[in-house]
């Protein structure tokens, strides 16, 4: 079982995946709003396996 820590990050990790998505899937996607997300992306996945 996984603590209540971890969990959240990884439910903040999935909003973010699905907010990449949604930016990606628009007709003309933002470059830098992509960077950001995928950039937050990764630290939460650091910090997760640091967990």
């Amino acid at each position: 079982m996984q603590s209540p820590h971890v969990e959240a990050l990884r439910t903040r990790h999935a909003g973010l995946e699905a907010r990449l998505r949604k930016e990606q899937s628009r007709p003309a996607p933002d470059d830098g709003t992509i960077k950001q997300i995928k950039r937050q992306k990764l630290q939460l996945k650091e910090e997760i396996a640091r967990c």
